[in-house]
């Protein structure tokens, strides 16, 4: 987990700068992003236009075996027709650069990348009905079978053991429970916990293996209008939590993820399946695991924002979005039980894979 003092706190001034030494580039326009944490800034310069700096924390930038494998990916992805960033090379022609910087904690080492900029809204920011939904799961699915392909020298760095927010990691978090102590919900918690050591660790090896994005919610995924009632997915944004892992992780955390601000946040998994399983059927195993793991990755969420927190206060406010709705849609998760919930996914799943066949037959 990384601390208060590893998250980068740089001046605009200290971008400017850091800007023109490595890329060249004058800055005209600068503005903060919002990051878990890292630091984002939206760059605009007079002769590169507009990009993405991502300063990375200096915990993560330690690491720069991995950092360069995601870039790789994103690369990747897009070469493939997938709608990725991609790095723009500095001066001497690397995709990223480790710059010593003092953000008031002393000189420390930040992995700096320049990153395309992406045109879109947030998926947070719109009203997310059944066919962009079924874009998503379809979007998802699509990504991790093109991953299978990818080839690199360091590719078994994505063997992240005890990376904390991987779904195979969930016991980890026994550890960060005590700051949920005198929450109500601690207790569902701890169930899941149970729940997934009994559940799904025995069906793990059933499970098929892939190579994980491991952050699709709603602030990663960008869409633009496409016709007057539709969206198309414009961008799909921060592969840091990029990770081997198993089709069925990235499914869950998916769903979880466009639950968070949905009205109606039950009936979200039903047209995410189908654009899942339009590209990636699921087998036996993965289909009985799937409601836990939605479960597993809401504890994820709303324990590790919790500890972050205590963490940098200062960023509660960012950190917290997801806890906000995340304890309220566990709860009633919860409290609908496997049963009735996987019944309103897979008959809803079912019947919009039925309309769309309709719809394409007409």
């Amino acid at each position: 987990m990384s601390t208060k003092e590893s998250k980068p706190n740089l001046s605009h001034s200290q971008v400017t700068e850091v800007i023109k030494k490595l890329y060249g580039l004058t800055v005209s326009n600068i503005r903060p992003l919002p990051s878990y944490d890292d630091q984002n800034f939206y760059v605009d310069s007079i002769e590169g236009g507009e990009c993405l700096m991502k300063v990375m924390n200096s915990a993560d930038s330690q690491n720069v075996t991995l950092t360069e494998l995601q870039t790789h990916a994103m690369n990747f992805l897009n070469q493939k027709g997938l709608p990725t960033q991609t790095a723009l090379p500095t001066l001497t022609g690397q995709l990223m650069s480790l710059e010593e910087l003092d953000c008031g904690f002393g000189k420390q080492k930040y992995l700096v990348r320049l990153l395309t900029y992406l045109h879109g809204t947030t998926v947070a920011k719109i009203t997310c009905g059944p066919q962009i939904l079924y874009e998503i799961g379809k979007m998802a699915a699509t990504l991790d079978t093109i991953l299978l392909e990818m080839e690199h020298t360091d590719i078994r760095s994505l063997e992240r053991e005890r990376f904390i927010w991987s779904l195979s990691n969930i016991p980890l978090l026994n550890q960060y429970l005590h700051v949920m102590d005198g929450s109500p919900v601690q207790k569902i918690v701890k169930a899941v916990l149970e729940q997934y050591d009994t559940q799904i660790v025995p069906k793990l090896t059933l499970f098929r293996k892939c190579i994980n994005h491991g952050d699709l919610n709603d602030h990663n995924l960008l869409v633009e209008p496409d016709g007057p009632s539709k969206y198309k997915i414009s961008g799909i944004l921060d592969f840091g939590d990029m990770s081997s892992g198993y089709f069925i992780f990235e499914l869950a955390i998916t769903i979880m993820y466009m639950m968070i601000e949905n009205p109606n946040p039950v009936d979200v998994g039903g047209p995410v399946l189908a654009g899942w399983e339009s590209v990636f059927r699921l087998n036996e195993a993965e289909r009985d695991s799937l409601y836990l793991l939605v479960l597993c990755r809401f504890c994820q969420s709303l324990v590790l924002a919790r500890y972050t927190v205590t963490q940098q206060p200062e960023n509660e406010e960012y950190l917290m979005i997801t806890s906000k709705t995340g304890i309220r849609h566990l709860c009633r998760l919860w409290e609908l039980g496997k049963e009735e919930v996987e019944r309103i996914w897979f008959q809803s799943a079912a019947q919009f894979r039925q309309t769309i066949l309709d719809t394409n037959r007409n």
